[in-house]
């Protein structure tokens, strides 16, 4: 009996762990090659230099094949427990927002947002990973098949984390979403697998974002070499860092008095209430602090989910 009140008991605790497991959110998109293979980009004039972006609403609204495409995948990740965004939906909640984000404006400078359309879309999504996915149907006498690519991209990073190609069987009559389906279907559970680990590894060491500091350049004469209470600003943001990182993990790779620049930053993916961080609350909680701590007055500018800066010396 104590045998089985053991088992009984670990059995109960596996569930337990296995309950509390987070799943990563996930975003599919159709790739850029796709998109632009089809026609379906804008380009972005990023301060001067012309950038080439996908237009998704274009996309969803002129193929037919793609919503269900999207729809074919995103039901498969479903059923392997990944919570999804959805495109669609995503784009309108964009168009409600632009009005309102083009009025947005520094007290200092005037300078409007330096967001790209696609650093909105992630934005707004809020998903951990993005899949893009491509295909190419192929036409052999009556017979269709189907070749596919699947990506899987960390929406923080923008590094690849899983990839994933293959073939599909010929067919006389099924449709491009039955067939990408069916020549999905067999590599699905690893793909599915590689995100999760992913996710596994932000999970316990952190997600990885980049912080540049700055300092406003406004004859106040505060820098990173500044002492407050006998320590250097420098070193007051290095051990915040240094306490406020998962398993104290970041790196700073450049810097001088008036610039400091950080990289492979661990930040935690929930804060102490359970509670979702991203970037911007992440980097707000520094310039609390410095504001609570040493009267320091700071702006916080995200650029993409994965990067913020942080402006010394006024908001």
């Amino acid at each position: 009996m104590r045998k089985i009140a053991i088992l009984f008991s670990i059995l109960l605790v596996s569930q337990v762990v296995c309950s509390q497991v987070k799943k990563p959110t996930i975003m599919v998109v159709p790739s850029d090659a796709w998109c632009n293979q089809f026609g379906f980009i804008n380009h972005y004039d990023n301060q001067g230099t012309d950038i080439i972006i996908p237009n998704y609403k274009k996309a969803l609204q002129t193929d037919m094949d793609l919503q269900q495409v999207i729809t074919q995948i995103s039901g498969m990740m479903a059923e392997r427990g990944f919570p999804l965004k959805n495109l669609e939906s995503t784009l309108k909640s964009i168009e409600q927002r632009t009005a309102e984000d083009n009025l947005t404006q520094s007290k200092t400078s005037g300078a409007s947002l330096a967001e790209s359309p696609l650093d909105q879309l992630r934005k707004t999504a809020k998903a951990d990973i993005i899949i893009q996915l491509s295909w190419k149907v192929n036409q052999s006498g009556p017979k269709k098949s189907i070749q596919f690519i699947l990506q899987g991209i960390d929406a923080y990073t923008n590094k690849q984390i899983a990839y994933d190609t293959g073939n599909g069987e010929p067919s006389f009559s099924a449709e491009v979403p039955v067939l990408l389906e069916e020549a999905v279907a067999s590599h699905m559970d690893n793909f599915a697998a590689t995100l999760q680990n992913h996710f596994d590894d932000m999970f316990e060491n952190g997600r990885e974002i980049n912080i540049d500091f700055k300092v406003f350049d406004n004859g106040s004469g505060t820098d990173f070499e500044t002492e407050f209470g006998g320590e250097e600003l420098g070193d007051i943001i290095d051990e915040w860092l240094n306490q406020n990182t998962v398993n104290h993990r970041y790196g700073k790779t450049d810097g001088s008095e008036n610039y400091m620049y950080y990289e492979q930053v661990r930040m935690p993916l929930f804060d102490a209430n359970g509670k979702a961080l991203d970037t911007e609350s992440y980097v707000k909680d520094l310039r609390k602090y410095l504001k609570n701590t040493y009267q320091i007055e700071s702006k916080v500018q995200t650029k993409g989910l994965g990067k913020a800066v942080l402006i010394i010396g006024e908001k």
